[in-house]
């Protein structure tokens, strides 16, 4: 298990459940920061994500989500957890059929926010990058305009 980080840390994954909300309730998704653990399907591995957004049925491997009922798993990049969430986990997400990998990077120059989708062949094609505070469109499943500057620097 990883550290939890900074107090910074935590506020940004919830900020982005706040900036989320309006989906949420719309959708009756749910969605939380610091967990629930995702069981990676196939190689089985097992991440706690920095925030998680989940239908309300969200298949499980015992008390962990299954990856392929994961909506999206979004991960805020931390000094110690630069190569994990930059490489690892895109790679994982997508074996795992996460649709939606967001990636909030507030120690990036400039700080940015990512969006990996498109799962093909067990990658993301396609990825969107915009700085951290302006709007970026979370694609299907989905479909929302996610305005990043409710995310804090």
């Amino acid at each position: 298990m990883s550290p939890v980080g900074s107090p910074e840390h935590s506020w940004r994954a919830a900020d982005l459940h706040d900036a989320l909300f309006p989906l949420r309730k719309e959708r009756g998704w749910s969605g939380s920061p610091q967990g629930p653990s995702i069981c990676i399907e196939g190689p089985r591995d097992s991440f706690s994500p920095d925030y998680v957004l989940t239908p309300p049925d969200c298949s499980r491997w015992g008390d962990e989500l299954l990856s392929s009922g994961v909506i999206m798993a979004a991960e805020v990049v931390s000094p110690t957890s630069t190569l994990a969430d930059r490489v690892t986990k895109p790679r994982l997400y997508a074996l795992g059929r996460v649709p939606v990998y967001l990636l909030i990077d507030p120690i990036a120059e400039p700080p940015a926010v990512t969006v990996y989708s498109n799962i093909q062949d067990g990658k993301y094609c396609t990825t969107t990058s915009v700085a951290l505070g302006k709007r970026i469109h979370l694609p299907s499943p989905i479909d929302f305009e996610l305005d990043t500057s409710m995310i804090r620097v």
